[in-house]
């Protein structure tokens, strides 16, 4: 149910009487302080789809956990698993269908290191 379909619901059950207006006012401020208003209600900004591309653009290589590139300790870190699995994929799938390497190299050059913390002074 989107938001216009909530607050007709609201606003039905304030008519009906269920409602007082002081419950129907609070009741209207929490869904719209729900709301994220940059981006907008559309079908296509939910599902599973839409889940993985979020994963994605917060993969970032690791720092603390590199043996190479750190791009393990980053698949690691972003999906809750060990780096070493991911260390023994990658050696597998090269061993078996020679493109582990590639995969590898293509994470190492287009994902971006994560971020040190450290702020920059300006004097």
């Amino acid at each position: 149910m989107n938001v216009s379909e909530e607050i007709k619901r609201l606003h039905e059950l304030h008519l009906a009487g269920a409602l007082s207006d002081a419950e129907f006012a609070q009741a209207k401020a929490k869904l719209l302080s729900n709301i994220n208003l940059d981006k907008p209600d559309s079908p296509s900004d939910s599902g599973p789809a839409n889940d993985l591309v979020q994963e994605f653009n917060r993969l970032r290589r690791s720092r603390n956990d590199r043996w190479l590139g750190g791009v393990c300790g980053g698949l690691g870190r972003a999906s809750g698993m060990e780096a070493w699995i991911w260390r023994l994929v990658f050696v597998l799938f090269t061993l078996t269908f020679g493109f582990g390497v590639v995969i590898y190299l293509l994470l190492w050059i287009f994902v971006p290191d994560e971020e040190i913390g450290i702020t920059k002074h300006e004097y």
